[in-house]
């Protein structure tokens, strides 16, 4: 923070390998996935903290992180004359010669991090999830709360509660009572019963609570080293932990419709969907919202441009594109051409893509380099797909990096 106000340092746990988004973590790490056209997932994260004035970030990544450390390292530059910093942070192995066995034993294996910046407060957040967030509010509740850790949570429907850690806070409606990590069958909230507090995958900790608890783990042979299957049941059961209710938070600039949007994009259906959320008239996330901006690098292109009767409807067209086809519902990233001819529904279409003249793309998400040969169709011929390139559960089509169309 800046100062005159608590010292916090920012930690994101950016080292997840994301095997559910296959093929698009087949060469880069999941934050660096790109959303919305010109987004990293990372980026959200980041300018969530960045706007909330958190402004010493250490990004700790593992797995494929060639892109993600480029993209980190050539976009977010703070002042260093103020001592602030976005850095990413590769796995140090200060504790053998071993990777990180999960993401408690990442925060410890980082822990020189945290003794060299001597902050108040610690904010560990996750690195890929697409929302807004004003990190200061539950700072302020952490501090008001006397919690050692607050954990941010956001109310979803029970029966997806196998996917999260699931809060259950006690009757005070702050304090946690259970920590459950991916349960098949909790209880529901007493005002809501269809429903279960989710935790986010962002904490605050106090910075000595964070500490010893990341020593106590260590010591224990039979942990699973991660913050919420270890870290998180271990501080509730001293009644160290309390719930931080996203639903309260506020930012500046937000719509009606686009509050409280939260997305775990963990998987190629939840990634689509969640790409169909920035298109509509008035989208459930609205990237549009200069009040609380989420920044990227830009590069340098000529606008897009429309010619032979080319047109788009309902999507997100970057810098960089040209479209002479049709293209509907669909976000293109910077660089992407569609020829004469050529119709583009309910895509998502990453860098530099080409879709030749006559050619067919529907829900479908294409990496970058992609090219869709002239006549060529995706989305059109499910049995034929299905034994080509890979199709989610919900049926989205999923071409790699510079995978080849026949």
């Amino acid at each position: 923070m800046r100062r005159g106000g608590p010292s916090v340092l920012g930690i994101v746990l950016a080292g997840g390998e994301g095997k559910r988004l296959m093929p698009l973590t087949a060469d880069r790490a999941k934050p660096a996935v790109t959303f919305g056209g010109t987004y990293r997932l990372v980026d959200f994260v980041l300018s969530n903290l960045v706007n909330a004035d958190v402004l010493r970030i250490c990004v700790l990544t593992q797995y494929k992180s060639h892109s993600l450390d480029r993209h980190i390292t050539t976009t977010w530059r703070m002042s260093s004359l103020l001592g602030n910093y976005v850095t990413p942070v590769p796995a140090q192995q200060r504790l053998g010669p071993r990777w990180y066995l999960g993401s408690a034993d990442a925060l410890l294996q980082s822990l020189n991090l945290v003794n060299d910046e001597q902050p108040e407060y610690v904010a560990v957040f996750g690195a890929d999830h697409v929302y807004r967030m004003d990190p200061r509010q539950m700072l302020q509740q952490h501090i008001e709360g006397g919690a050692g850790v607050t954990v941010a949570g956001i109310r979803v429907p029970r029966t997806e509660s196998s996917a999260f850690g699931v809060i259950k806070p006690g009757s005070d409606g702050q304090t946690i009572e259970t920590f459950l990590e991916k349960p098949a069958d909790p209880p529901g909230l007493p005002d809501a019963p269809d429903t279960v507090f989710a935790s986010m995958g962002n904490y605050i900790f106090s910075t000595k609570t964070l500490i010893e608890s990341l020593h106590r783990d260590a010591e224990d042979d039979d942990s699973l080293h991660d913050m919420g299957g270890s870290i998180l049941p271990q501080l509730t059961a001293r009644g160290e932990a309390q719930l931080y209710d996203f639903g309260t938070n506020h930012v500046p600039g937000e719509t009606r419709s686009d509050r409280g949007y939260w997305r775990d994009v963990g998987t190629l259906d939840a990634y689509y969907d969640a790409h169909m959320d920035l298109i509509a008239e008035r989208p459930a996330f609205n990237l549009f919202n200069r009040n609380w901006p989420i920044y990227t690098h830009s590069n340098q292109l000529s606008p897009a441009r429309f010619n032979a009767g080319g047109m788009a409807s309902e999507s997100i067209i970057s810098a960089g594109c040209l479209i002479r086809g049709q293209v509907t519902r669909s976000v293109l990233s910077p660089g992407v051409r569609v020829d004469p001819g050529a119709v583009v529904q309910g895509s998502i279409l990453h860098d530099n893509v080409i879709i030749g003249r006559g050619a067919v793309v529907r829900g479908a998400v294409l990496d970058k380099n992609v090219e869709v040969p002239p006549g060529a169709t995706i989305g059109v011929n499910p049995e034929r797909d299905g034994e080509l390139y890979t199709v989610s559960k919900g049926g989205v089509i999923a071409l790699g990096k510079g995978q080849l169309v026949t």
